[in-house]
């Protein structure tokens, strides 16, 4: 699969690879370097995370996911990224 990189850096992840790996618009990200690779993988969001304890009564880990996410936020927040 290839992808053109546009102005400013953009590119465009293809339909069927945001609706296998369920990116949607606000997704995060990360992108790692190796060598001369790039790699995307996709952050655990807490919506994400909610499907995975369903069932489940793993709620310190799903708090653990919680606060981690808070944390960004208020980094964000400080820098002033809001």
């Amino acid at each position: 699969m290839e992808v053109k990189v546009h102005k400013k850096g953009i590119i465009v992840l293809p339909s069927e690879v945001r609706k296998k790996l369920n990116i949607k618009e606000g997704s995060v990200l990360k992108i790692e370097i190796k060598d001369d690779t790039i790699i995307l993988k996709k952050e655990l969001s807490l919506i994400d995370a909610w499907g995975i304890f369903e069932g489940k009564a793993d709620v310190k880990e799903a708090l653990n996911i919680l606060e981690e996410e808070r944390r960004r936020e208020v980094e964000k927040e400080r820098k002033g990224n809001y």
